[in-house]
């Protein structure tokens, strides 16, 4: 099989390097972690208007470049390599995810936003006791007249504190668990009767606990498809993180490689000493295998439902234990100095750490996949 990229995904990952090269360099990210709302918006908007990245994924008739999920994965990739705190997952990967699904009106409205950076998306899914179960919801939706009433609680929702929109999973009927029932609906983030508790997160983005007191949303928030989409998308997800751990094992393995040929101990730098240079190698091999494990998993995102899951479960499981490799050994190399805030390698860590369980820990999809194959 022919693996290269094509000469457009091939631009557009040099067209985003560059220009996060340009922007993007540690310091300046430790600046923008500072400032009230945890970003520079320039950056977003540049994003946009600038590169026109963020129309990748989309159909070219709403003003999209004509790409899809591996033009997800390679954006990721390189986001990850300067741990942006960009909500490009959250909203071009799960949010363009939901409306190119969408009825036609809602698709043709929000869009466009998207790529022209004036929309951003928040996947309010997570709840307190859901552990990994997208099924293990709480929070209600019921029937209102013409729309409904949302009423309940949701955990750790990335990219919040800056969404316009807010994509919420609920149950419209069925009780906790059972897959009949969960929909999905995209609502206004201002909406009365939303209360927000934002935080920073541990690998530097921003997060919010979200209360739906009896918020009444109208009946076109409705975004048809059930479980079935929000699963989907949580797939599509899954490898779009896959593909930032590519960019993420990377600077791990090149801070670490840079940090040995510079620490000298007895002498000479540690480099030389061949327990490291196995060390080395085996975070090689490592960073090598989430790379590949990212791209089949990508890959197979078109196959039938339990197909596509039991790809993208056995990637994630992959590149769970293979982040937290490279991670470990790239702080145990450094030693004290790897989980300081000044050294860039300890904020690679923790993403890689947040990473390693999104979406999933690699338990739970060796788990899930065991499920599907005995299915089968």
């Amino acid at each position: 099989m022919d693996f290269s990229y094509t000469e457009t995904q091939d631009m557009l990952r040099d067209t985003l390097a560059r220009f996060l090269a340009d922007t993007y360099d540690f310091e300046t990210r430790k600046k923008m972690l500072l400032r009230p709302e945890g970003r520079d918006p320039g950056i977003w908007r540049a994003l946009a208007t600038e590169l026109g990245i963020l129309g990748a994924p989309f159909a070219e008739e709403h003003g999209g470049l004509g790409g899809g999920a591996l033009e997800n994965m390679i954006m990721m990739e390189e986001l990850g390599k300067v741990i942006a705190i960009e909500p490009y997952l959250q909203t071009v990967v799960i949010g363009g995810g939901a409306m190119k699904r969408a009825p036609a009106a809602m698709a043709d409205a929000v869009i466009p936003e998207i790529i022209a950076g004036n929309a951003v998306l928040a996947f309010a899914y997570a709840e307190p006791q859901g552990r990994y179960d997208l099924a293990n919801i709480r929070t209600t939706a019921k029937a209102d007249g013409a729309g409904y009433v949302l009423s309940g609680h949701k955990a750790v929702v990335y990219a919040a504190p800056w969404a316009t929109h807010l994509l919420v999973t609920a149950r419209t009927g069925g009780s906790v668990r059972e897959r009949d029932g969960v929909e999905l609906f995209l609502i206004d983030a201002s909406l009365p009767g939303i209360v927000r508790r934002d935080y920073p997160t541990v690998d530097g983005f921003q997060a919010s606990e979200i209360y739906f007191e009896n918020v009444a949303i109208p009946g076109d928030a409705h975004v048809p498809g059930g479980i079935d989409l929000i699963e989907l998308l949580a797939d599509e997800a899954t490898m779009a993180i896959c593909g930032e751990a590519c960019g993420v094992s990377r600077k791990l393995h090149e801070g670490t490689l840079d940090y040995i040929k510079q620490r000298k101990q007895f002498g000479q730098p540690i480099g030389k000493f061949q327990v490291l240079q196995h060390r080395m190698a085996d975070m090689f091999v490592e960073m090598e295998q989430i790379a590949s494990m990212a791209l089949m998993g990508t890959l197979k995102l078109d196959l039938p439902a339990a197909e596509r899951k039991a790809a993208v479960s056995l990637a994630k499981a992959k590149v769970a234990r293979s982040i937290n490799f490279v991670g470990q050994n790239a702080i145990q190399t450094h030693g004290g100095i790897g989980i300081t805030v000044e050294l860039a390698i300890g904020h690679y860590f923790k993403r890689g750490t947040m990473i390693e369980n999104q979406f999933g820990s690699a338990d739970f999809h060796l788990g899930r996949f065991e499920d599907l194959t005995l299915a089968a």
